[in-house]
């Protein structure tokens, strides 16, 4: 991909970039909004045309397994990480050229958050819906995705042809069709990233099969 033909990715709260690698492995022009380099709720669009936006907002005040803090949940904190996120995306929308155009400006959009936790409440029912292990990765962690994309496609259909015999032998039980994983101690979630990152920031990271079948799906 030439450079002046690069398409402009906007990766918003995406931390490690892990979500947007396959399209800066491809020569796309991925430009990552993240603190602490990077706000979301200060930053300005740039002028020139982007391609697509993804955004992982933070879960804190939104996660069903926020029940031990200290600070009490403040939705409305939450909330404007999400708003500051859903502002660029529509800003990017509204650049249209003409009356009559029938594609949007923008070929994707897609926002990230936990599936069991209370986004739902103000942007509604998710668009599509995932676990890490239904692209390959050996763990559970149920995803949503708000947005307009197309679906990435789904590759496996049952958890354990992604795990080894000695993570089954550990985790099934006699009551469980699938083995249980305990994701929220599991060592196994992005080992490579595990003498640098603590368990929180690992589950946080986008899965990697996931993330390629996504950018196959809207390149």
């Amino acid at each position: 991909m030439k450079q002046q033909e690069k398409k402009i990715i906007l990766d918003l709260c995406g931390g490690t970039g892990s979500w947007s690698k396959p399209y800066k492995d491809a020569g796309y022009d991925v430009r990552l909004v993240t603190l602490p380099d990077g706000d979301v709720t200060t930053y300005k669009l740039p002028d020139e045309p982007i391609y697509g936006i993804l955004a992982a907002p933070p879960c804190t005040q939104f996660s069903f397994a926020r029940t031990n803090a200290k600070i009490p949940r403040n939705l409305n904190e939450g909330m404007e990480t999400v708003k500051a996120c859903l502002n660029l995306i529509w800003e990017a929308q509204a650049r249209y050229e003409n009356d009559q155009q029938k594609y949007p400006p923008l070929k994707f959009w897609a926002l990230e958050n936990p599936f069991y936790g209370w986004l739902r409440w103000f942007i509604g029912k998710p668009a599509f819906i995932f676990d890490p292990w239904e692209f390959g990765d050996a763990y559970k962690k149920r995803t949503s995705l708000w947005g307009h994309f197309n679906e990435p496609v789904k590759t496996i259909d049952d958890m354990t042809k992604v795990m080894t015999s000695e993570q089954i032998e550990k985790h099934k039980t006699n009551s469980q069709k699938l083995p249980k994983f305990d994701y929220m101690k599991s060592k196994d979630i992005h080992p490579e990233y595990y003498k640098k990152f603590d368990r929180q920031t690992r589950r946080a990271i986008t899965p990697k099969g996931f993330a390629l079948a996504f950018y196959k799906a809207n390149k």
